[in-house]
Order: structure tokens, then sequence, then C-alpha cells
């Protein structure tokens, strides 16, 4: 009879033996497979949560980004391009440039590669008397927004004033009891009132804004502004001094002003919820690190643990099953049967139980990191990881069997039958 025939008699003359045997390899297989599998869920959750946050944080700052960009347009521009000849006292005292400079300056800083301002406006500006109406104005021209050629275009923050049509401050038009779509006149030139503006509680509430042309005309000074309005690109290392620089070797003869307005202080709010962002991102990955170093510490001790106490558990069963098979051992032993066959019967037997728990185990690992991460992915079946399972328990249930198939096969067949 062939080796093989009767380890499955065997199998199925003593089911508890073996299905005793069969529990304790799938035991230690699922707790193998199940805490592999738990740590591979650990991670995906780590990518998707530390995604979420970085997907949230992108969000915050794009709100934050597009209310630095609102904020901004309320609250103006932040550089002034002067003159360099242009006394400062005499700016602040007048609130306005009293030098000029070519307009053609705006030109030639809108065609270079600047990467350190946004957004520019060149205007004339005057304090003068409006003669029809005997009010002290400023008049300030405007020809709009002059885009960067070499960068994609932005939404402007001050869009151009029609030619014949005006932009009337609070005090002015409040005073004087004009609104939108009346006309008036300025210098001896008739002009349609497109918009009036809010109070905002500084001179442009006694400003007038009309086209640049215009303006050059009335005031006699065609091809010349005095001031360039711009925006400063809130960036690293943006520095003043970086500005400047810039802003000279393109136009020699010049001066950069930073206004202090809420725009800077609202830049650095923005700033400081980056980094607090950043921190926060940082500081999750800390913790899931952290948790699983926790959990593989745990896995460190608990599966060498699980896998000692398998191996025992089968020492004990196959020590049963030889005492249970004595005297049929001793017969196959007093017929010729070698030490080496007797033994391969206790070996295949182990290997079998070491290939169906190793199969059934992992898959029951699988299924129980599964259900209890709460997270269902093909990604978690991993080859090397069956193979390696598919050889190292038959291994192990093969070592268990061996001090037990070794003393089966040595036993002395005449000493047994005759205790039988």
């Amino acid at each position: 009879m062939k080796i093989t025939n009767l380890v499955f008699k065997e199998i199925k003359r003593r089911k508890l033996n073996f299905f005793l045997g069969l529990i304790s390899v799938i035991f230690a297989v699922t707790t193998v497979t199940g805490a592999l599998t738990m740590l591979q869920i650990h991670d995906f959750k780590t990518v998707k949560i530390i995604s979420d946050k970085e997907e949230e944080t992108k969000k915050r700052m794009a709100v934050l980004e597009d209310d630095y960009r609102k904020i901004s347009i309320d609250l103006g521009f932040n550089l002034l391009i002067l003159p360099e000849d242009q006394n400062l006292s005499d700016l602040y005292a007048n609130d306005f440039a009293s030098k000029y400079m070519p307009e053609s300056y705006v030109d030639s800083l809108a065609a270079s590669n600047s990467v350190l301002i946004r957004h520019l406006l060149p205007t004339l500006q005057q304090k003068i008397t409006w003669p029809e109406k005997q009010r002290t104005i400023v008049l300030t021209g405007t020809r709009g927004e002059v885009p960067f050629l070499h960068k994609a275009p932005k939404a402007a923050m001050m869009e151009t004033v029609p030619k014949g049509t005006m932009i009337m401050g609070y005090e002015l038009h409040k005073s004087l009891g004009l609104k939108k779509g009346d006309k008036t006149e300025l210098m001896n030139r008739s002009f349609t009132i497109e918009k009036c503006n809010e109070t905002r509680g500084n001179i442009d509430d006694i400003t007038i804004w009309i086209n640049l042309e215009e303006s050059q005309e009335l005031l006699n000074k065609r091809g010349e502004i005095n001031a360039i309005l711009a925006l400063k690109c809130h960036c690293a290392d943006n520095e003043l001094a970086e500005v400047r620089k810039e802003v000279n070797s393109i136009l020699p003869g010049t001066q950069v002003l930073e206004k202090g307005t809420q725009v800077l202080v609202r830049a650095e709010a923005r700033d400081r919820a980056a980094k607090e962002a950043e921190e926060a991102i940082s500081a999750e990955i800390k913790h899931r690190e952290d948790l699983r170093m926790e959990n593989e510490s745990f896995t460190a001790i608990l599966l060498p643990l699980v896998l000692l106490t398998s191996a025992i558990w089968i020492v004990f069963l196959f020590i049963g099953n030889v005492r249970e098979r004595k005297s049929e051992i001793g017969i196959l032993r007093a017929i010729g049967v070698r030490e080496s066959t007797i033994m391969q019967l206790f070996f295949q037997k182990a290997f079998i139980i070491g290939v169906i728990g190793a199969f059934t185990g992992y898959f029951l690992g699988i299924g129980a990191g599964i259900i209890w991460g709460g997270i269902f992915s093909t990604t978690f079946f991993k080859l090397n990881i069956f193979v390696a399972v598919l050889f190292l328990a038959p291994l192990l249930s093969l070592a268990a069997a061996y001090i037990p198939a070794t003393i089966a096969a040595r036993q002395d067949p005449a000493e047994v039958l005759k205790e039988e």
C-alpha cells in the first residue's frame, strides 16, 4: 500500500486529531496575515487622510488667495513707482506726485520679465480747482491697467475709464447732488458720470477719475504721468529691496515706495494659515507614523508567541497521534518498513495540514483585516506574501512534527508488540 493512501486513511480515521492540527495552523496564519493586512490598511488610511488634509488645505488656501485678491482690489495697490527726483515730503503733504516721467515707462515695465510685481496702472494726478463748480478736487487720469506681455492675464484691479466719462468721489457727488448718468462740465469739456463711489475716508472722496489721454490734454501734460501704481507679488523672499532693484534695472531714474495697507496684514495672515496647515499635516503624519510603530511593536511580540504556541500545539497533537498509532507503527516496523518511511507518514500529514491551513488562513486573515479595518480593496492581496505563507506554514508544521515522527520511527517493534 502506498504511503499516501495510509496518510489519507489515517486522516479519515482520526478526524479530530487532523482538525485540531489544521485549526492550529489556520489560527497562526490568520493572525499573521491579519496583522500584515491591518498594517497595509493603516498605510492606506494614512495616505487617504493626508491626501484629504492636503486637498482641504489647497481649498482653504485657494479661498484665502481669492480673499487676498479681493482685499487687494478693495484697498488698492501697494506699490508706488515715482520719478527719482520726487520729494517725498511734498508727496506726503500733497497726497500726489508733483514730478513727471514718460508714459512709455509703464510699457517698458510691461514688456519686462518682472516676477516680483503684478498689475500696472499709469496715472496722472494733480490737485486743481474745478472751475465750473469752484471746488478743489484731485484730478486723476488713468488709461486702465497695462498687462504684462510675458504673463498670463490677470483680472484687472481697476478698469479703464472710457473717454468722455468720469468716476466721481463720494464727497463730490454727494455735495453736488450728482448721480450716475448725469452730465457735467469739467474745464470746458462735457463728461458723463460713469460711476459714483462710496465713501473711502481718504483723498479719493474728492477725486475725479477720467481717461488718461483726456487728463493729459486738460493738464497740458501730453505723454506724461507722475506715478505707476503696482501690486507687489506675494511670494517667498519678495522684499521691497528686491523689488526696487528689479524696477531700477528696468526703469532707471525711478523710486519705489511700499504703501502700508491692510493688504500686507492680510497676506501675513494667509502665510500664517498656510504654515499652520503644513504643521497640522506634519503632525498628522507624525501621529500616523507613531501609531504604526506601536502596531508594529505589538505585532512583533504577538506573532512569535502565536507561532510558538501553534508549533507546540502541533507537537503535542502529533505525540498523541504517535501513542494512538503505537501498535500500528510496531506492526509496520516488524514487517520491515524502514524508519524513513514511518517518518514520511507523519511528515505527509503535517504537510497537508500546513498547505490547507496556509491557504485557508491567508484568506481568512485578509478577510478579518478588511472587516476590522472597514476598507475593501483587492490591493491587500499580495502574491509574494501568499507564496511566503504557502512555503512557511507547511515548514512550521513539518518542523513541529519532526520530534514526534522521529520518536515514532525509532520505536523498537519487539517492545511495542510485547506491550500489546
